[in-house]
């Protein structure tokens, strides 16, 4: 059976860490696990995904959760509470619900304090990760028959009705993935009739029907090119080169948002090097069935610029056809030839150079999951045997991820960001007196996992910017700052930092509170904005060099209303308890940041999200983080619009419900049926609730607070349908917003709307006046 380990680094002489593995997470197969009774309920739940994966298509992270509850021994002893049609919510009712979703949350809690949970949906994660393998030859010594097993139940479990297989797992099936997860399961040992419900035959049918593999998006060209299943004469040109531009140019690395750089530059040096795997068998009968002609008869030139509609979000414009173009007649011929070579030569060691320092600075779990089979392949192509690519081997398991769906391939984990979210919702529980372990506990976390130095070295001249004092996504050892996590873990510590040090622990010295706002004022670009990752300072030209079709504003680093508003409300809550530090830069940033919050408004009222199904998700960032600014209803019109389009959306059964279609067309579009999502109706109700609509009208907070019903026996919440987003067309399930932000809701609810007391409380009244009067 599968169990969850945290905090273990296991034995492998590879791996090293900077703080004793707090935060690691990782999945281990024991054949000796688990009672007769516990495998069968594994089973049903395994069952019970397939019967129902075209209802609701995320996990529910069953398995590590179904292990914590066992291992603590958690039996819910609150009794559960509903709320009937035309009747009022108690105060009484709500705190019942409240506390029994912070006790079976606070259940869930890791020995080292943080929360983990799937972060995965994106389908073209793991067939690379097995296509790697393959090569390199470390398929079965990674991947034994119960991995094998399943990975190929995720691929199963996630392949549509048509046969095909999206860009994540509620998308329409696109030739990207539809190919990438065909190729995984012939690697893994299906026939090509073979797979569950005739998985293969399906999937290959939809690929030839829609074209062949010849109109695969540009990554899937250059994937099958290493793989050996297309000429890279097929594949435009990314040339390593672009490793040796000067930065005063205006197009070089440094000017390149951080993840693409680190995809383009592993890509480029496996094309410089014109990398093919070894063609065996299983290559050659691939082949023969993927594409509509014989494999020999194909003209690689004319395919280059080909993408199946399906699959195409962003049209390449013509002025990067012509870039292509010009790459692949004439630069390309002289650069493979003397003396040009030799320049070719020296790109590829640069290019290594960068690789190999991403890898020792993020201790080769990389900035990303992508990014992490493309720089463990070239180290591989760099040297087989070496020591680098057997670091990189050592940390694989920190991408993998078990669920009653299977296998899959995780971005790099959400340690950080969501407990440092979880935290928030349990302290607006005002339980201390309940769950001050699992308060200190996730206070201990946060304090291990905060980044204390910067990048190695000469760091700016390989790209970096400072990282000292920030917080990741993930943990300590992935090391790459995030300004949003970054004010989140700040703004968890100053909360903590007002508590009793008896019950939460010692408050986190000055000293990293400073270097954490040193980190957010430098993220602040000259717009009020606030970037994820590294300051902005590309042109925004640069976009129109996005070599993939299925992703937008892929190129440079830009500015998120999300992430501003995150920053806004730690700093606002940092000049409160730290006045006379740096007064003048914080007040300056908070106001250019609001103003930038204020600008970014949709007409309709809201903001597009970025990083969470949409806009109902970044209409609660802003306007908390315009109501920390002192903003109000009355006194600022974003605000009065942002409730106008809050309480327009809301749905007839009091919650709210936004598809994910929002993010890929940019309007607003709602979840067919009318239905709601549990994770949307939190963010509403909060946004509501930053906004003062309790003073204005309770009545919409009141119908949101039914939520309330939909609370489970034990004390969670269902899981729905996906809420995690990124680069505008791709999802992410992000599996504890399902207990974090119903739970958060609710208790801000609690807190903020007066209620009327519960039976309970008014019978103990009447007992008390009734001994009084005798």
């Amino acid at each position: 059976m599968w169990r969850l380990k945290v905090a273990d680094g296991g034995n492998d002489p590879y791996i090293y860490t900077t703080n004793n593995f707090v935060g690691r997470q990782i999945w281990e197969f024991d054949p000796d696990y688990g009672t007769t009774e516990e495998r069968a309920e594994v089973e049903a739940a395994r069952e019970n995904f397939w019967k129902n994966r075209f209802q609701v298509k995320p996990s529910s992270d069953l398995l590590w959760r179904m292990q914590f509850l066992r291992e603590k021994n958690f039996k819910q002893t609150i009794p559960q509470v509903k709320v009937g049609d035309g009747e009022e919510i108690a105060k009484e009712t709500a705190t019942t619900a409240v506390r029994r979703g912070a006790h079976f949350f606070s259940a869930l809690q890791a020995s080292d304090g943080h929360w983990p949970a799937e972060h995965s949906g994106p389908l073209f994660f793991l067939p690379p990760l097995v296509m790697c393998l393959y090569i390199t030859g470390h398929l079965d010594t990674v991947f034994p028959g119960e991995y094998r097993k399943e990975i190929l139940r995720y691929l199963y479990c996630h392949q549509n009705e048509d046969g095909g297989w999206g860009l994540h797992i509620e998308e329409h099936s696109i030739m990207f993935c539809t190919t990438l997860s065909y190729i995984c399961m012939r690697i893994l040992g299906e026939g090509r009739d073979g797979g569950r419900d005739n998985a293969c035959a399906r999937g290959r049918k939809w690929i030839l029907d829609h074209g062949g593999v010849t109109s695969i998006p540009t990554w899937g060209k250059i994937w099958l090119s290493i793989f050996g299943l297309f000429d890279w004469s097929g594949s435009n040109p990314m040339p390593p080169e672009f490793s040796l531009f000067p930065s005063h140019l205006p197009m070089n690395p440094a000017k390149i948002w951080c993840y693409s750089r680190l995809i383009f530059m592993p890509m480029s040096y496996l094309y410089g090097k014109r990398f093919v795997g070894p063609i065996t068998p299983l290559v050659l009968e691939l082949r023969e069935e993927l594409f509509l002609q014989p494999y020999n008869e194909i003209n690689w030139k004319k395919v280059r610029h080909l993408c199946a509609k399906e699959d195409l979000y962003y049209p390449h414009p013509l002025i990067q056809d012509m870039m292509w173009d010009s790459l692949y007649i004439c630069t390309e011929p002289l650069l493979t030839r003397w003396p040009f070579n030799k320049l070719r030569k020296k790109a590829l060691e640069v290019t290594m150079k960068h690789i190999h320092y991403e890898d020792e600075n993020s201790r080769y779990i990389t900035i990303g999951c992508v990014e992490k089979v493309l720089c463990m392949l070239s180290c591989w192509v760099e040297d087989p045997n070496g020591d680098y690519f057997k670091k990189h081997l050592a940390r694989i398991p920190d991408y993998i991820w078990a669920g009653e769906d299977g296998i899959k391939m995780q971005t790099f984990g959400s340690q950080e960001w969501d407990t440092s979210l979880a935290l928030q919702a349990l302290l607006a529980c005002n339980m201390t007196n309940e769950i001050g372990p699992t308060l200190k506990k996730g206070h201990e976390f946060l304090k291990e996992s905060q980044v204390k130095d910067n990048p190695s070295g000469d760091f700016k001249s390989m790209y970096r910017h400072i990282s000292k004092g920030s917080w990741t996504f993930s943990d300590k050892d992935h090391g790459w700052q995030v300004s949003d996590c970054t004010a989140e873990g700040l703004k968890c510590c100053l909360l903590f930092s007002m508590m009793a040090p008896e019950i939460v622990g010692m408050k986190i010295e000055p000293g990293r509170l400073f270097d954490s706002v040193n980190i957010l004022l430098s993220l602040q670009s000259e717009n009020g904005g606030i970037v994820g990752w590294e300051p902005a300072g590309a042109s925004e030209w640069l976009e129109l060099l996005n070599p993939s079709e299925m992703f937008e504003d892929l190129v440079i680093e830009h500015e998120y209303v999300e992430c501003t508003a995150s920053a806004i409300q730690a700093l606002v809550l940092f000049k409160k308890l730290y006045p006379e530090h740096r007064t003048e830069e914080i007040d300056n940033f908070i106001t250019n940041a609001t103003k930038y919050i204020e600008d970014q408004q949709m007409p309709d009222g809201s903001w597009y999200g970025k990083w969470g199904v949409c806009f109902i998700y970044s209409s609660w960032w802003a306007l908390g983080g315009l109501a920390a600014a002192g903003k109000t209803y009355h006194n600022c019109l974003a605000i009065g619009r942002a409730v106008e389009f809050l309480l327009k959306s809301q749905r007839d059964d009091g919650g709210w419900g936004e598809s994910y279609i929002s993010c890929r067309d940019k309007k607003y579009t709602p979840l067919e049926g009318n239905k709601s999502n549990l994770v949307q109706t939190g963010w509403a109700l909060m946004g509501l609730l930053s906004s003062g609509q309790a003073e204005r009208d309770p009545t919409p907070l009141h119908r949101a607070a039914k939520l309330i019903n939909s609370q489970m026996e034990d004390g969670d919440f269902p899981q729905q349908e996906i809420t995690g987003a990124f680069m505008n067309n791709c999802m992410l399930h992000c599996a504890d917003y399902r207990n974090i932000f119903p739970l958060w809701a609710l208790a801000e609810y609690v807190k903020w709307v007066p209620l009327p007391e519960g039976w309970l409380h008014c019978h103990a009244i009447e007992a008390s006046v009734g001994e009084k009067l005798k």
